[in-house]
């Protein structure tokens, strides 16, 4: 059935002209029908490069995809969720921006780009986990407000000892309840393994890693790596990825707390083709809104390189 629906779905979008971006925690039958799969930065990167297209098909929460309709004004961009959205987005709101750049003013607002559009308007720059060490080191000012997630805004303070990164109190549900124990039982069931964790993690958990990367990142590094054994501390859809990326590793997920997303996993391979049919879910950003948000992640495109 998989097979079928994946056949239907891509001559839809030769047809229609679509192309398929797939965040790496979807399901593994979803990464499987999309032209290109990859985490949050990648998926920006691949949405402003493309050309020959009439619609962006979005595999993703609800912030990627209108990242993506920012960045690729002229496409078409539908999601086939449309309530597939993210709880640490929805944790900093317009207001709290406001008052954060009233109580520091000298301060450059730093946005993870798990962030609606309207947050995104607010702010300097966006960062993704894979560049926010390397973009907050270019900015000029020294006190930098990063939001909304404060595990990875106290990673890049880890990094980034001359800069005063002050952090606001948002966070992933699904890696904010990871605790140190939790990888350490896994770490004495595999002594041999290596242990690879997302910076949305707790400062206290990050401890236990051997690797701190963003889901990128882990991609690449296996490719790579001679290491036998990982022990996956993220999101459990990346597995997919990983697997794909190095057949001979063997990735284990962690056991004692299950790392799904629930919204990310909302989204099956019937959506996509549905979406496809009908062109539904359209993500549209208000002009005035997405002409400032998208400053920020231009901005964001610049420094990473």
């Amino acid at each position: 059935m998989t097979r079928e629906i994946h056949a239907q779905i891509r001559e839809l979008a030769k047809a229609k002209k679509a192309v398929i971006l797939a965040h790496t925690y979807t399901d593994g039958a979803v990464q499987d029908v999309a032209d290109f799969v990859g985490d949050s930065y990648g998926l920006s990167k691949k949405a402003a490069e493309i050309k020959d297209a009439d619609i962006i098909l979005f595999a993703g929460v609800r912030f990627m995809a209108e990242t993506a309709a920012m960045l690729a004004p002229s496409k078409k961009v539908i999601v086939p969720v449309a309530n597939a959205g993210c709880p640490m987005a929805d944790m900093i709101t317009e207001q709290k921006v406001r008052e954060l750049r009233d109580t520091y003013p000298s301060a450059a607002v730093v946005c993870y780009v798990n962030s609606d559009a309207a947050t995104k308007a607010l702010s300097d720059v966006c960062v993704t986990s894979s560049n926010a060490v390397k973009i907050v080191s270019k900015l000029s000012q020294k006190d930098i407000i990063f939001i909304p997630d404060r595990h990875l805004g106290s990673f890049v303070a880890e990094q980034l000892e001359d800069k005063n990164i002050i952090l606001y109190d948002g966070f992933c549900p699904v890696h904010n309840r990871i605790t140190p124990m939790d990888v350490r039982d896994m770490k004495i069931k595999y002594p041999d393994a290596k242990v690879m964790m997302h910076p949305e993690c707790s400062s206290e958990t990050r401890e236990e890693a051997d690797f701190v990367l963003s889901t990128g990142q882990m991609i690449e590094m296996v490719q790579t790596a001679e290491h036998e054994t990982y022990i996956v501390v993220t999101e459990e859809g990346i597995i997919h990825s990983l697997q794909k990326h190095n057949d001979k590793a063997t990735f284990i997920p962690l056991i004692a707390t299950p790392l799904l997303c629930e919204n990310m996993k909302k989204i099956r391979i019937d959506h996509v083709l549905s979406a496809l049919e009908n062109e539904d879910n359209i993500i549209k950003v208000p002009s005035e809104i997405a002409q400032k948000a998208k400053k920020s992640l231009e901005m964001m495109l610049e420094l990473a390189e």
